[in-house]
């Protein structure tokens, strides 16, 4: 059964304002929202139903330091191995572990080689899984108004030494969850011009690599400035603009 319009504006919306947040407020999560994170991020699609995601979650003080320091080593030697632009990437923030409310590892599960289902020719497909759960917290996470923000930048084997994870288990993301005082208006990495969206054409095939799709995709809305734009021209409230603008996209693309 298809969704009311409303709650289909809304689903957009969280994708569309999700962001990879660096600043956090030292307010705490409430234990009650966070439950609900995790729950849908335990509810995400999984190849063969593997479910290989673990989370732990960090409250001890002196641990969550040690994982900065991690951290901040792989900050400085990915910066070494950026050449040219290495104090452009030393100016940016790239982690915000010491001060958000909520700090999670996840992890993908010991065991994972007795799952072949969906991963004989793709053994990554359980990364892949993980990488699902993840998004559903962020999308989560974004729609009750908190941040988060997705840390790589960690030694592998440091890290599973440090959270005692059994042998052939393998952190994955150092994930940072907070209150914000305001969400990017764009990607951070956009904003410090570090880097800028692809336009979908450039992502976008039909029937074999680079063969153009005949399908208008870059006329879905991007952005809730998109939206806004949408309803000033047409004089409709921007919830509405949403769904109509989304619907519009769904049905050039179906």
């Amino acid at each position: 059964m298809r969704f009311d319009d409303s709650d289909i504006a809304a689903v957009y919306r969280a994708i569309f304002e999700r962001r990879d947040m660096r600043h956090f407020t030292p307010a705490p999560v409430d234990p009650s929202v966070l439950a609900r994170l995790l729950r849908a991020a335990h509810h995400a699609p999984s190849v063969g139903f593997m479910q290989p995601w673990r989370f732990i979650r960090v409250t001890d003080p002196a641990l969550r330091t040690a994982i900065h320091a991690l951290v901040d080593a792989e900050r400085r030697a990915t910066a070494d191995a950026l050449g040219e632009r290495q104090d452009e990437f030393m100016r940016l923030k790239v982690e915000g572990v010491r001060e958000c409310g909520e700090l999670l590892v996840v992890a993908l599960a010991d065991g994972r080689e007795r799952h072949v289902f969906g991963r004989r020719t793709l053994p990554e497909m359980d990364l892949a899984s993980a990488a699902c759960a993840i998004q559903n917290m962020w999308l989560a996470a974004r729609a009750e108004g908190l941040g988060m923000g997705w840390v790589s930048l960690f030694d592998v084997e440091a890290l599973r030494t440090l959270l005692r994870m059994p042998d052939g288990a393998k952190p994955i993301a150092v994930l940072c969850v907070g209150h914000v005082d305001a969400f990017y208006a764009k990607p951070m990495l956009e904003q410090e011009r570090w880097a800028a969206r692809m336009p979908i054409e450039a992502c976008l095939f039909e029937n074999g690599w680079s063969d153009p799709a005949a399908i208008d995709a870059a006329g879905s809305p991007s952005s809730p400035a998109d939206v806004a734009d949408a309803a000033t021209e047409t004089g409709t409230d921007s919830a509405s603009a949403s769904t109509a603008s989304v619907g519009g996209s769904r049905e050039r693309i179906a």
